[in-house]
């Protein structure tokens, strides 16, 4: 016996020609299909971290084979499904795919505020599969493989091998959510798993003081980049109600969608996010915090700081294209600050004296390059597919150079001990100009352009003396409410009030 609705049905079937049901049942399979190789990509990574991480906490870490073994194979069933579904998207020629994981917390109005009745706020958890997320998915799951083979070596039988690996494999999983992202939450996930483990891995060599400071130089600018991007979340809520990309950019795949705000509206959200870019990417004022990155491992530099994370920034303005699409204003303020950090970066750079600086100033030119294109992207769509094209292929030559560098300074002074005498050097910038505005330009580079020295006289300063007032005051209100005080013997006098020769402050 059939149910009614059945039996409504069965006309239905019976009408539908064969070839409209077996492209319905192929649809259905590589909905499927996509899905699984969805939760591989994601999954990988996390099966990473916690196949390294919980034998840490328990205190028994893997052996240094065990851990090559297990990050061998994460990255390569990652960068299987990663390639997977891009295949299996160019057979069916479906260009977007989200994968669902539903709102994780969900705030209702009760009716009695100006709002009406139903949800006002939601943490979705949503990853997009497109042209712009899965290449740059696939490009970190090749260069962490690149970079975990050569590690395991680099570091082997240093004392913080399983630290390394670790902070290693929470930036790979930080990498793959932020790309993949499709709501802002999401993204900020990714954003703050990727800038833990780059400041962790710069103060990797922490006995000493220069990669600690340095490492807290690296986080306090980067708090500066996630505040940014969490101010941009806050005003995209208040604007339209929504942290979806699909509800912001409109259902249409990258560079397709057009943003659902007027151009003032995309103008301020865009440039909460050009501050989050250019925190994360060091782009000007921000690059004073690059070249102190190189005080971590060689491997953490060439896959962080020339390959992934500094071109983190630029995807972001590449996934918030519709915006730049949408407002002529962002637009040119993306041109122009991509090419100050250009013209920034190339002057710095040819002023350095380690290989290391060297390469981040140049790598920081090309980001200053891919920034300008995304910006001319106002004009010309097609170059956000040229700044794509340009940020996969400078990851890649970058990350080579960066694990190169050792080797070529190996080779360089084996050239130089062949020949009995130093390589030409290069001509520096502006070889022509006058030798006073030549030492002005070396002297600016030398220094690099004093942003350090900036930000710290006009922008931390300011902040600190403000919280040192909010502490004297606090102080004098509780003293002055704790009234005096009460007879009794004298306190001795904290060990904070001695000086080093054992001398009492009154």
């Amino acid at each position: 016996m059939l149910t009614p609705c059945a039996a409504a049905l069965v006309p239905l079937v019976r009408l539908a020609p064969p070839a409209a049901l077996a492209a319905g049942a192929a649809a259905s399979g590589a909905h499927q299909l996509m899905t699984v190789l969805g939760y591989a990509v994601l999954l990988a990574p996390v099966a990473l971290v916690a196949a390294l991480g919980l034998p840490t906490l328990v205190g028994r870490p893997l052996a240094e084979r065990s851990t090559a073994r297990a990050v061998r194979w994460a990255t390569a069933s990652g960068l299987a499904a990663a390639v997977g579904a891009l295949a299996l998207m160019l057979y069916t020629g479906e260009r977007h795919f989200v994968l669902d994981l539903g709102n994780w917390a969900a705030v209702r109005h009760d009716g009695t505020g100006p709002a009406a009745p139903g949800e006002h706020y939601h943490f979705a958890v949503k990853f997009e599969f497109d042209r712009l997320s899965v290449p740059l998915t696939i490009l970190s799951f090749a260069l962490c493989g690149t970079i975990g083979s050569f590690a395991v070596q680099y570091m082997h039988r240093e004392p913080g091998f399983n630290r390394f690996f670790v902070l290693y494999a929470v930036f790979l999983t930080g990498m793959v959510a932020a790309s993949t992202a499709d709501s802002i939450e999401t993204l900020f996930t990714g954003w703050e798993l990727v800038g833990l483990s780059s400041a962790l891995l710069v103060a990797f060599f922490h006995e000493r003081p220069a990669p600690a400071r340095n490492g807290l130089r690296v986080w306090v600018v980067y708090r500066v980049s996630d505040a940014a991007l969490l101010l941009a979340a806050v005003v995209l809520h208040h604007m339209t109600g929504e942290g979806d990309f699909d509800a912001l950019m409109g259902s249409a795949s990258w560079p397709e969608g057009r943003a659902a705000m007027t151009a003032d509206q995309a103008l301020l959200v865009g440039l909460l996010l050009l501050v989050a870019a250019a925190g994360k990417s060091a782009l000007v004022p921000f690059s004073g915090w690059l070249p102190r990155a190189m005080e971590g491992p060689t491997p953490s530099s060439a896959v962080f700081y020339g390959a992934l994370s500094v071109h983190l920034g630029a995807f972001l303005l590449l996934r918030m294209s519709p915006l730049i699409a949408l407002s002529e204003g962002l637009a040119a303020a993306v041109v122009a600050l991509g090419l100050v950090t250009a013209a920034y970066a190339y002057l710095v750079g040819a002023a350095q004296t380690d290989i290391k600086s060297a390469l981040s100033f140049a790598s920081l030119a090309q980001v200053g390059v891919i920034v300008a294109e995304i910006g001319c992207g106002h004009w010309a769509p097609a170059m956000w597919y040229v700044a794509l094209v340009h940020l996969l292929g400078h990851a890649c030559l970058r990350t080579l150079q960066f694990i190169r560098a050792p080797t070529l300074l190996q080779d360089y002074g084996t050239l130089e001990n062949a020949l009995g005498d130093r390589l030409p050097a290069a001509r520096g910038p502006l070889p022509f100009a006058p030798a006073r505005v030549r030492a002005l330009l070396y002297r600016f580079a030398l220094e690099r352009g004093y942003l350090d020295a900036a930000l710290a006289d006009y922008v931390a300063r300011p902040f600190v003396r403000v919280f040192l007032w909010c502490d004297r005051t606090e102080r004098r209100w509780t003293a002055y409410l704790s009234g005096p005080p009460r007879d009794g013997p004298a306190e001795p006098p904290r060990p904070a009030d001695r000086d080093p020769a054992g001398a009492v402050h009154t």
